[in-house]
């Protein structure tokens, strides 16, 4: 009752892919799933969402219910390349299927200015704040940049936390956030604020709203047990 599992495929594995998306689906009942589109793949070194056999594979996570798809679309390390993350096809594809939701890790940096216009422009675009979110630490005037601009193209609703787990561990990066304010320029520039109503909506509200998640229900739930807030 803690964890929701979310799954990975890779659509040049053609019918492999397909069969392994069913897979998951009747063993693990996943909820999403996580892309590469940059990963290598025999000959291939790279991908795009907009591919005919990633179609296929997003036609049946579409009737098998995996609404949620979330796409790295951010740095990159050698030998991978880093325009195999360009953020262009995500344009396309949350066109072509508006049941399901486009998460989009790393909200595109370093190419944040065109992944807001995509997601302004497509409703079921959203961002993914992990590897943006540790600049609050090592940058915090850069990262109240980037989130300020967020907050103006997206609005509040439409931003998840992320917390690079397999890095680090979160609870700082929650810790930094909820005591986070942007610059008073940068603020007053784009006309935002990271009001403590907005940060509960990006620290597990909004993903809670796309997983479908009671979170009274889930606190009751909790209530008395080791994990409570009230334990802490």
């Amino acid at each position: 009752e803690r964890f929701i599992v979310n799954g990975a495929f890779d659509p040049r594995d053609g019918e492999k892919a397909l069969e392994y998306i069913h897979f998951l689906k009747e063993t693990y009942d996943i909820k999403g799933v996580k892309m590469y589109t940059a990963e290598w793949n025999g000959a291939s070194k790279g991908w795009k969402l907009t591919d005919p056999d990633a179609y296929k594979c997003f036609e049946l996570c579409d009737k098998l219910g995996i609404r949620n798809i979330h796409v790295h679309k951010g740095p990159t390390i050698i030998p991978l390349s880093k325009d195999a993350f360009d953020v262009h096809d995500v344009d396309h594809a949350a066109t072509d299927f508006q049941n399901l939701n486009w998460i989009v890790e790393h909200c595109g940096l370093p190419r944040l200015d065109d992944f807001c216009w995509i997601a302004t422009q497509e409703t079921n675009v959203y961002g993914g704040l992990a590897v943006a979110l540790p600049f609050i630490h090592a940058r915090p005037r850069y990262f109240g940049e980037v989130i300020a601009e967020l907050l103006f193209w997206l609005g509040p609703e439409k931003i998840l936390f992320g917390s690079d787990y397999a890095i680090w561990t979160p609870r700082w990066l929650v810790e930094k956030f909820w005591a986070y304010q942007i610059p008073e320029d940068i603020a007053a520039e784009r006309g935002v604020q990271l009001t403590d109503e907005i940060k509960e909506k990006i620290l597990g509200l909004n993903a809670a709203r796309l997983y479908n998640i009671d979170v009274e229900a889930k606190k009751k739930a909790l209530a008395g047990s080791p994990f409570s807030i009230a334990a802490e």
